[in-house]
């Protein structure tokens, strides 16, 4: 069967899965990213697994973070997600009306962060864009620095990032369990206008205002992750346990009246600076090890990239980059090419398989999947062929390694996050110098050693397997 037939519509498709994995009323939530559908269960037991892996468009499941997560590729997930949402209406998407399992705290931080971070990457990616369009113009000077059409896509570009916190806000407050207009308005308090940039800083002097003695300087945070995130949570729990307290009659006026004063008070007398100082010794300490470690380092984030990508903790990284660009004294993400040296390898090794394999099937989700991988989106390829035959995973992360190690060591830089492989290279800071150049190569090195790697290593098939 193809995606395109009409036994294959969303509505069709949404069925199908939500039958095999135990009907709707064993399904708690279910959310979705680009290429993935991922549901909370109530049991784990009654998914017929072998059933859905031999679906057509099933490109593989895995089970990660508490979540059992199917693969299907990013072209019609929308469609199949907002079916599901309708198969299912004994949910609502995002309300947490099953008791959290247990789980190590490592993986429920990750899956928490996963959560948020996700939604909002789209808006990053898109400045990220933005960002390297401007830096073509600027390169092949189309248009004059100061003309209004520049003017208009640098208030575009830098929107994102400015407001950066009240995005966290919203998101974070709707995962932690809070009002997300809330969680808008103190990321809106923590970047507020009278606030100076923190890029600003080293041109401008902020003004101070003194609390029991205590000159507290008037900074912002725009861009920031971290004080976003704590506020956020302190504020989800001061709400639900206001709720508890306050009558209902009063709870609309009483409750935010109560939360603004005082989460707002300590974010920006606490909080937020804190905060700062704790992301600070983060990106130090990245920076130490970029900077001392060099191509070793970039060798071994360039190889074991995959293998955070397979436990799910990749989404945590999001956070890292953000801190490394809203740093002054940094404003790049020196990792993101090191991820996309290792993602790029991913699509090479999957295209070594689709040359190598005599199963049609595999052959049939290998070319569809590599090219995926090549354009960012790597879990297609990753589960669906890589993991499943293992050799090519590891030669992947050889390539990565070796990309990793150049890209490192050529000091290739991105002035945004979210996009790798040849999407990046719009996004590659600054654009128009060697940094390009050196991309390309570190893409070219990466992809050919995964794909000589994966020929190397390949064992020939058995007549079941080939079946």
């Amino acid at each position: 069967m193809d995606m395109q037939d009409g036994q294959n519509q969303p509505i069709e498709i949404a069925r199908e899965l939500v039958l095999l994995l135990g009907g709707k009323e064993n399904i708690a939530k279910v959310t979705h990213c680009t290429t993935r559908l991922r549901f909370e269960l109530h049991d784990d037991r009654r998914v017929k697994k072998a059933e859905l892996e031999a679906l057509p468009y099933v490109h593989g499941t895995f089970s990660r973070l508490g979540l059992f997560q199917i693969i299907i590729g990013s072209v019609a997930i929308n469609s199949v997600y907002r079916s599901i949402i309708e198969l299912t209406p004994a949910f609502e998407p995002g309300i947490k009306d099953m008791k959290k399992r247990r789980m190590n705290p490592l993986v429920q931080l990750a899956k928490t962060l996963s959560n948020i971070f996700v939604p909002i990457i789209p808006a990053i990616v898109a400045s990220g864009l933005l960002m390297g369009l401007i830096g073509m113009i600027k390169v092949f000077q189309w248009v004059h620095p100061e003309s209004p059409i520049m003017i208009m896509l640098d208030i575009f570009s830098s929107a994102a990032f400015i407001i950066l916190p009240i995005l966290i806000g919203f998101s974070a407050a709707r995962e932690f369990g809070g009002s997300q207009i809330l969680g808008a308005v103190i990321g809106g308090i923590l970047t507020h206008p009278m606030l100076l940039n923190p890029s600003l800083l080293g041109y401008k002097v902020p003004q101070y205002m003194e609390i029991l003695g205590l000159d507290i300087p008037l900074i912002g945070y725009q861009g920031t992750v971290i004080p976003i995130l704590i506020s956020v949570f302190f504020m989800s729990k001061m709400e639900q346990g206001l709720r508890k307290m306050v009558p209902g009659s009063l709870d609309i006026f009483f409750i935010p009246f109560l939360v603004m004063i005082c989460i707002g008070s300590v974010s920006l007398l606490v909080i937020g600076p804190v905060s700062l100082l704790i992301g600070d010794w983060i990106t130090m300490a990245l920076e130490l090890v970029y900077k001392s470690g060099g191509t070793v380092a970039g060798f071994l984030f360039g190889g074991l990239y995959s293998l955070i990508v397979v436990t799910g903790l990749h989404h945590t990284l999001h956070a890292v980059e953000m801190e490394l660009l809203a740093n002054p004294d940094i404003g790049v993400n020196f990792l993101l090419p090191i991820w996309s040296m290792a993602n790029i390898a991913q699509g090479a090794a999957g295209l070594a398989v689709f040359f190598r394999t005599k199963n049609k099937r595999i052959k049939k989700i290998a070319i569809p999947s590599a090219f995926s991988a090549f354009l960012g989106i790597i879990e297609p390829v990753m589960f669906g062929v890589n993991i499943r035959l293992m050799r090519p995973f590891i030669s992947a992360a050889i390539g990565g390694a070796m990309g990793g190690s150049y890209v490192v060591f050529t000091h290739v830089t991105a002035n945004s996050y979210g996009l790798t492989g040849i999407p990046m290279i719009a996004i590659v800071a600054p654009l128009g110098s060697y940094n390009l150049v050196n991309y390309l190569i570190g893409l070219g090195i990466s992809a050919m050693t995964a794909f000589i790697a994966t020929w190397i290593l390949w064992v020939k098939e058995s007549t079941e397997e080939q079946k």
